[in-house]
């Protein structure tokens, strides 16, 4: 009994260890939209949320997954990227995290209170018609 006791726990471990990180993936967003889906990523990659300037003035964002080491950086990106006269396209302050889905967008002011009375508005609509 103990035997299979402990065979399950092994195979339990083994699952939690191989379970891969999921974050939300927005390849590119303008302002407050993103939209976003989700994905796993690979090994030795967190959830990343990055924002930035696009030619110095538009506010822009990216979500996904990213190697550890490129974390917690905030990098130029030029085009042409291998010319002496390169432009600033955009820079981006990209940071991590290492819980699944840790990269999601925090709620706008107000909207939570909307989001919760439609909810509550289409519970009951439902209701009324299963009754």
């Amino acid at each position: 009994m103990n035997r299979v006791i402990l065979q399950l726990i092994a195979v339990g471990v083994c699952f939690a260890v191989g379970q891969a990180l999921q974050c939300y993936k927005c390849q590119i967003g303008l302002g407050e939209l993103c939209i976003t889906t989700k994905t796993t990523c690979d090994s030795g990659e967190q959830c990343f949320s990055g924002v930035g300037k696009a030619v110095r003035y538009m506010d822009i964002k990216m979500k996904g997954c990213l190697k550890v080491a490129e974390c917690n950086q905030t990098k130029d990106v030029t085009f042409p990227s291998s010319s002496s006269n390169s432009t600033t396209l955009y820079s981006m302050t990209k940071t991590c995290c290492d819980t699944n889905l840790c990269n999601a967008v925090p709620g706008l002011p107000g909207t939570s209170g909307v989001s919760l009375a439609l909810a509550t508005i289409t519970a009951l609509f439902v209701a009324n018609i299963l009754v």
